[in-house]
């Protein structure tokens, strides 16, 4: 069954509540959910109410609840059931709906009468995208799915199982990334000469199993080397890595690329292959809903033998497609352990990066790029174009609805407007010996043409929570750090559609608060291009990586460019969590199920509790 038709347990923790008559937690007597058990259950995990995601729901299940317990408290909707096991399927039935985004699910008296027992649900997906450790499934399997009536009759708790999601699959033709380290360079050069013997004339079939990192079990040291490579050209490359010495690690900026940006097939080498990025493409299509099935089954379409419903430039499948591409790379590099201090988004790029600092949740973002769609595709067809030409030198080109679209280094402009007066801009500017390119685009983004769509989409925003950031978000449409008065402005959201980005000042902004590693989460390596201009990064004191590659170039090139990206961050003196940086050669979607039930000999990691049971003490593997 595909991960988006699951819940996850992620958090389970055994609560004491002072909702209880005195006497009844020493008697063995089932525990009475009150209102006050109910405020207990809402900061089991320690965080305050505020903090929980604003669409969280409480699932009490308990064989007696007390007259005062409402439908809602502390702003946050109850739900009460008979039981804990009646509880989960209402949960579970409630997340997949995409009513609720976190179920604090209660089970009063579970696994004791006098206990209660709280479990964090969430949908699976986004679950597994967001690195939660994953405690197991509820298994519903077997169990009548029909309506929410017949669903309830059943009274048995529903076993919870590991979470299978995909398992080893090795590709022996495949790329993979070899990292080795020493104490000196003395040292290093001993370690490449352990290592050369190692992949020299090795079977292909062992090359993916060679440990990632060497030597094995140790800190890595301060001088390292790496290379992506094939089992054989694995010597050669061994051989001809320059060894870096690192220092103190510079901090990583994400950066998140928009319209413009796309092109057929992104990043569909990496989907299937990659578990978090997997899980995270999921996540978002599955929020998309209907739409969101079609957005995959065309961008899986591109580049093979089926032809795409719809183009990928059209905004229906650009900005779907480019808002989940951004955000699974952007959860690949937070599931390699690496922790951004900054992030910076390009027109759409910044409903992602909002994503990552808290201003916003993934099921609102999502909502909010339905929004935008839908909106967007009411305005007459236009275009865009990048413009080799300082923003002063265009004005006096600018006529009808054509503007400034963006400012994206000292002389990269774009323009954008509806498509007749921009044609003529454009003939103008050609003829007057400007470097005129048309951007991939449909739709006449950050011009006046899009005003009626900005003022829909605001009246739609209102209904959403939003948040200061709780990292430095550095926006296009203030060219600097995003304020928390912005943020929680939802005109300041919806005016994005007509609004000048001004990326090169968030950029200088960016740069100039420390020397930083910059990561480029998407395609085409558009924003790579731009950062390259800036004065930081030409004189070395910041750098700039790409993870995908700068044109379609095969899934296998999808695979290298991201291993590339983690060899470049391992060599800046960057932690990296091995085991998920392997999993880019070793894991497949489609590996073989494991079975379901772990040998007594075998030990798993997760947490425990006595038959399966939701609640019980059975061992639980985390994914």
């Amino acid at each position: 069954m595909p991960l988006t038709e699951h819940t996850a347990v992620v958090r389970r923790l055994t609560v004491s509540t002072k909702g209880a008559p005195a006497g009844e937690a020493g008697r063995g007597e089932p525990v009475t959910a009150t209102a006050a058990a109910v405020s207990a259950v809402l900061r089991a995990f320690g965080r305050p109410p505020e903090d929980l995601p604003a669409r969280t729901a409480v699932f009490v299940g308990a064989a007696r609840t007390a007259a005062g317990l409402g439908a809602e408290h502390e702003g946050f909707p109850v739900h009460t059931a008979s039981s804990p096991g009646r509880a989960l399927r209402r949960a579970h039935r409630e997340l997949l709906a995409k009513n609720v985004d976190l179920a604090l699910v209660a089970g009063f008296g579970e696994p004791r009468a006098e206990a209660v027992t709280v479990h964090a649900v969430r949908r699976a997906a986004e679950a597994v995208a967001d690195g939660d450790p994953v405690l197991g499934v509820p298994d519903f399997s077997g169990e009548a799915p029909g309506t929410s009536d017949t669903f309830d009759d059943f009274d048995d708790t529903p076993v919870v199982r590991p979470l299978r999601h995909g398992g080893r699959s090795t590709d022996p033709g495949g790329v993979r990334l070899l990292l080795w380290s020493g104490r000196d360079e003395a040292d290093e050069a001993r370690v490449r000469g352990e290592l050369r013997p190692m992949v020299d004339r090795l079977f292909p079939e062992a090359f993916p199993v060679l440990p990632t990192a060497v030597p094995c079990g140790q800190e890595p040291g301060p001088v390292r080397a790496a290379v992506v490579t094939t089992a054989d050209r694995a010597a050669p490359a061994v051989d001809g890595a320059k060894a870096a010495v690192t220092g103190r690690p510079r901090p990583v900026a994400l950066l998140f690329p928009g319209q413009g940006s796309q092109h057929t097939a992104m990043a569909v080498g990496l989907y299937g292959r990659e578990p978090v990025f997997t899980a995270a493409m999921d996540a978002v299509l599955d929020l998309f809903g209907e739409d969101g099935e079609d957005v995959r089954a065309d961008w899986l379409a591109d580049g093979t033998t089926r032809t795409p419903k719809i183009g990928i430039d059209d905004v229906r499948r650009a900005q779907p497609l480019l808002f989940a591409v951004d955000y699974a790379l952007g959860r690949t590099v937070l599931g390699w352990g690496v922790r951004p201090t900054a992030f910076l988004g390009h027109s759409a790029g910044e409903l992602v990066a909002a994503v990552f600092t808290g201003v916003v949740s993934l099921p609102d973002a999502v909502g909010m790029m339905r929004e935008r769609v839908r909106y967007a595709v009411e305005i007459p067809p236009g275009g865009m174009l990048a413009v080799g030409s300082s923003e002063e030198e265009l004005r006096p080109y600018l006529r009808g609805d054509v503007a400034v679209a963006a400012v994206n280094a000292g002389r990269q402009t774009m323009l954008a407007g509806s498509r007749a007066p921009l044609d003529e801009v454009g003939a103008a500017l050609r003829a007057d010996g400007h470097t005129v390119v048309a951007v991939p685009a449909t739709s006449p983004f950050h011009c006046p043409a899009m005003a009626p769509a900005s003022e829909a989409v605001e009246r739609a925003y209102r209904g959403v929570r939003l948040r200061p950031p709780a990292l430095p978000l550095y926006s296009g449409y203030t060219g600097g750090p995003l304020s928390p008065e912005d943020a929680l402005r939802p005109d300041f959201w919806a005016r994005q559609l007509t609004d000048t980005v001004y990326f090169r000042p968030a950029l200088d902004e960016l740069l100039a608060a420390d020397d930083m590693l910059l990561i480029e989460a998407g395609p085409r390596q558009t924003l790579t291009a731009f950062a390259r201009r800036h004065q930081a990064v030409r004189l070395k004191a910041s750098a700039v990586v790409p993870m995908l590659p700068a044109r379609p170039g095969g899934p296998g090139e999808d695979r290298r460019s991201v291993l590339t990206a983690a060899a470049r961050l391992w060599e800046e003196g960057h932690g990296l969590d091995l085991d998920a940086v392997s999993r880019l050669w070793n894991w497949s979607a489609d590996a073989p199920p494991a079975p379901e039930t772990p040998s007594p000999e075998t030990p798993v990691a997760g947490a425990s509790a006595p038959d399966g049971r939701f609640g019980g003490h059975r061992p639980l593997t985390a994914v």
